[in-house]
């Protein structure tokens, strides 16, 4: 079987197992990842002796593993647990994946996997299939995208209190972070081994990522992806640098969360995504109009589906019931939908600078967001305002918290509705993925509502 990309299919040589073998003779286990519906990473371990025999042939994983709720636990209503007999399908590596996992005591590498129907056909309820179905559609434009993340994460202690977060204490200190310092090099001092570990970690993968800065409250850090011209591999990054960063956080005796929001009176983890487009000549075709300074056609129309679509794709930016926590002002998430020239108010900004770094910076989603989803949402609007060329509206100038005129929905049962009723998420992402992500989303929804809270008891318990 020989490696093949035709914008579907993108089955392994083994002949990168092969080599992989002979460059770590010591090489003892092989973690083969895949990431779900949450973007949760699940999978099995295999002895060496198993590997090219996972290249040359797949290896059995069932279909569920796409109806899963934030547990693990089968969504019957999505149809793959019983309804198919708990069936298998086969998963087959990505090709250049194959990595060794630097925080192991022991020579254990990993490696992503994607499902398969058949050698021919990709698993339409992969998130990364998805993803593939909506490029397809620049394939036929012409146009590759050119995308990166940022990733927010907190750092926590290993141990909660009363089931709630706290800071971990400082290495260096031994004190709590208690204040917000925005960009301080002192406390990226406190957790100079921990950040540097994850560096060091992420280039032993070929990991692109470059910056880490300290962010909006305390313990709550910021890490930057490079940008890359496939999306795909964009979105793999990004699921194996979170596996990176809680790895890391547990050989420092820490811990990491990216919930959308952990703590009530601090910012949430926001995700966001940088996307430009280049032509076949490799020129940005967001590049700002030299004469005025503004966005041109393409660009234009671009913003303009990305807005006109936000409330249709605001489920999958934001997926869980947590994730609605982090909207409010002073945390700088966008509550509705506009756009401006380096604003940092509004959920779609232009960031300035050279002509060709040109690009648009999506704000709105949460680091608990899958990141193939978050993807494929983003592409598809981008794609949907260009062949359908959208005007956007004038961009916002100043704080655009206090100039609000339409607000997304606040929650996530109104999001999924949204969702559910988009002709153009239909169109992109197809009515099947559709049905099995608003069902496990659904089935996520009851088990909430119908758990009593502590609120209720101190609320109603003695005065009703």
């Amino acid at each position: 079987m020989s490696t093949e990309t035709n914008g579907w299919v993108e089955l392994p040589a083994p002949a990168e197992a092969k080599a992989f073998l002979e460059q770590h003779p010591d090489l003892q286990f092989i973690d083969l990842l895949i990431a779900d519906m949450n973007g949760v990473v699940r999978g099995k371990r295999i002895d060496r002796s198993a590997l090219s025999k996972v290249f040359e042939r797949g290896v059995a994983m069932p279909a569920s593993l796409y109806g899963l709720d934030i547990l693990g636990e089968t969504v019957e209503s999505t149809g793959l647990g019983l309804a198919i007999g708990e069936a298998d399908h086969t998963c087959f590596p990505i090709p250049g994946t194959l990595k060794m996992e630097p925080w192991q005591k022991r020579p254990i590498a990993q490696l992503l996997m994607t499902m398969y129907e058949d050698e021919e056909t990709p698993f339409f309820a992969d998130p990364r299939t998805v993803l593939k179905r909506v490029l397809s559609r620049f394939n036929e434009l012409r146009l590759t995208p050119v995308t990166a993340f940022e990733l927010e994460f907190y750092l926590i202690d290993q141990e909660n209190v009363a089931g709630k977060p706290q800071p971990p204490r400082s290495p260096i200190s031994g004190k709590r972070p208690e204040s917000v310092q925005v960009y301080s090099i002192d406390e990226l001092d406190e957790y100079a081994d921990f950040l540097s570990d994850v560096i060091e970690s992420a280039r032993a993968q070929n990991l692109p990522a470059d910056t880490i800065v300290a962010e909006s409250a305390p313990g709550q850090f910021e890490i930057n992806l490079h940008h890359v011209d496939c999306p795909l591999t964009s979105c793999d990054n990004v699921t194996l640098l979170r596996r990176v960063i809680k790895n890391v956080a547990y050989d420092h005796e820490m811990d990491t969360t990216f919930m959308a929001k952990p703590y009530a009176d601090q910012a949430g983890n926001g995700m966001h995504l940088h996307i430009s487009l280049l032509d076949e000549q490799g020129n940005n075709v967001f590049a700002l109009d030299p004469d005025t300074d503004r966005p041109n056609d393409t660009m234009r129309w671009a913003l303009g589906g990305l807005l006109e679509a936000m409330e249709d794709y605001l489920a999958i930016l934001c997926p869980n019931i947590n994730s609605y926590r982090r909207f409010g002002q002073g945390f700088y998430v966008p509550t509705w939908p506009c756009w401006g020239i380096e604003n940092r108010t509004t959920a779609l900004r232009v960031p300035g600078g050279e002509p060709e770094a040109t690009r648009i910076e999506h704000r709105l989603a949460g680091t608990d967001a899958n990141p193939y989803l978050l993807m494929a949402a983003m592409l598809a609007a981008i794609h949907f305002g260009i062949t359908h060329r959208i005007e956007p509206p004038p961009p916002i100038e100043g704080n655009a918290y206090d100039q609000q005129e339409l607000s997304l929905p606040g929650n996530l049962r109104d999001a999924l509705r949204e969702l559910e009723s988009s002709g153009m998420m239909r169109e992109y992402f197809g009515d099947d993925f559709l049905r099995i992500f608003i069902a496990c989303k659904e089935h996520e929804l009851e088990q909430f509502e119908h758990t009593i809270s502590d609120l209720e008891y101190t609320w109603y318990l003695h005065t009703v």
